[in-house]
This record gives structure tokens, sequence and C-alpha cells, in this order.
């Protein structure tokens, strides 16, 4: 028997049996059953290692559901593992990593506090939405990028004089990080978001890099596709070829999918931190790294 355990949570079934055919480890699935009442029952099949495991589960969609699934089965390992690892691909909650206005909690600290008291003693995320939110864990908590995995899946498109573009200032570094990853330029479009309405203002000081060029629009999670759709308008109207889209995380709430292809994206590539149509970038070997 492995000395290492890949435990899968129902989401992350498919990155979990990656995963564990990297390193090696035994497999253990899970089946959830819910109640009526929305209750989670979970039942595990396969040998939980002595020495470590690893447990494998997005908190996506519907949030607090996946969230108390982590941790029942981060307590469960801990039951017969002296380590376990959580590892969270998309992070849910990320996004309230401080106080922005006031009365607001930080959820971020609560999650902190249950990943610890639940018996994880590392989490590894990939491309947390605000790497300050694990400020808030006691922890070692590690976050890796998937940024080298989507490059390698766009290197393979024959794409015309391609230009790496961020849909806002906040994802500039990103953007830059990809663009030399993939050997082209990039730029960053000024996004401006109520925080009370939720509306979103986007404009572009570099007009004249992007026409006759087909660009690629990265970020770090889609969620409804707002900024997306306001992002591929304007960069159309600068009369620009093909519109890509290369994120981490594809959440595509709400229909986003059906109204960011008829905004004018060709495609939109994601990695398996969230399983999906989108999600054809396999991060399992970048995880493998962060735990070996």
């Amino acid at each position: 028997m492995s000395e290492i355990s890949v435990i899968a949570g129902k989401s992350s079934e498919d990155l979990a049996r990656k995963l564990s055919r990297k390193i090696k480890a035994n497999f253990v699935k899970s089946e959830i059953r819910v109640f009526p009442d929305g209750e989670s029952k979970i039942t595990l099949s396969g040998n939980i290692s002595k020495r470590k495991s690893i447990v494998v589960k997005s908190i996506y969609p519907p949030v607090d559901t996946n969230l108390v699934q982590a941790l029942s089965l981060i307590s469960k390992a801990k039951e017969t593992s002296s380590e376990v690892i959580a590892v969270i691909p998309y992070m849910g909650y990320a996004r309230q990593d401080r106080e922005f206005l006031p009365g607001e909690i930080v959820t971020m600290k609560v999650l902190g506090k249950l990943f610890k008291g639940a018996g994880a003693s590392k989490i590894i995320a990939v491309d947390i939405h605000s790497i300050i939110g694990f400020k808030h864990f006691t922890i070692k908590s590690k976050n890796v990028t998937a940024i080298p995995d989507l490059v390698k899946y766009f290197k393979k498109l024959s794409l015309k004089n391609p230009l790496v573009v961020s849909p806002d200032q906040g994802g500039k570094d990103r953007a830059k990080v990809f663009a030399k990853e993939f050997e082209s330029e990039y730029i960053a479009l000024e996004k401006k978001r109520d925080r009370k309405t939720g509306k979103i203002q986007i404009k572009i000081k570099n007009a004249d890099k992007v026409a006759n060029r087909d660009l690629i629009l990265v970020d770090d999670m889609i969620s409804t596709g707002g900024s997306i759709i306001k992002a591929t308008q304007l960069l159309k109207k600068q009369k620009c070829k093909r519109v890509y889209v290369a994120c981490t995380h594809a959440l595509l709430m709400n229909d986003a999918e059906k109204k960011i292809k008829k905004a004018g994206v060709t495609k939109i590539v994601s990695a398996n931190t969230i399983p999906g149509k989108t999600s054809v970038v396999d991060v399992s070997s970048t995880i493998a790294k962060a735990i070996i």
C-alpha cells in the first residue's frame, strides 16, 4: 500500500484521479448523497494512508455545501493520517480577504480557522483570487499558478501576431507573466467597478496595438463574465482579429459561456480546477510539484 492517499471530493474527482497517478498514491473515492433538506452524507471507499492524505476538493457553487464537504473529508482523513494536505484548486470566499466596507466579515479569516480545526496541516490553492487571504491562515499555505499550463495549450494554436490582454489593471502582473512565458506583448485595460452596484466601466489606452491581431484575454476566474464581455466588445471596436479567453477558474454562472461567445469570443480555455466544457487544461502536474 502507498504511503500517500489522495481523497477525492466528488466535485474534483477527475483532477484528484490524475493527481493520484502522478504521485503514485492510493485513490480514495467519495460518494455523496444529498438529503431533501440539503444536507450531505459522504461515504469514502478506498484505503486511507496512516502517513499522509491529500484531500482534493474545489469550493465552487454551491460554495457553502462544497466547503462543508471539504472540511468533512479533511476531518475524516485526519482520523487515520498523521498529515493531511488540503488541495483546494478553486478557493471560494477568496474575494473577502479584508474589510472593504465597515461591518463586512473577512470570511477568509473564518476559513483559516475552519481548515485548521478540521485537521489540515497545509493548504494548496491554484491561482487564488487574492493571496492576501492566506495571511489569515495560521497553517502552511501555498498558491500555485496554472499560467504555464495554459500557455502550453495556447502555444499549440496558430495565432496571428498574438497580444495578451488583461481586462483590468489588477490583472496586469498576471498578463505580464503569461506574455513572458508565451513570448508576446501584453496590455492592460482600465476597469472601474462600483462596489455598491457592481456596474463596470472599461477603457483602453493602447488602442493602436490591437488592430489585426489575435488576442488572449487573461483572467484568474470568470464568474458571470461581465468584465470579459465588456472588454471583448471594446476590443472588437478596435478591429482586432479573434478573441480567446484564458482563465484558471471558469465558474460561468447564469449562462455566462453563451453570453461571452455572443460578445465575439472564439473560445474559452480554462483549467480543470472546476470541471466543465471549457476545462481542457490539466493542472495535476503543477499541483503534484507543490506536494512533493
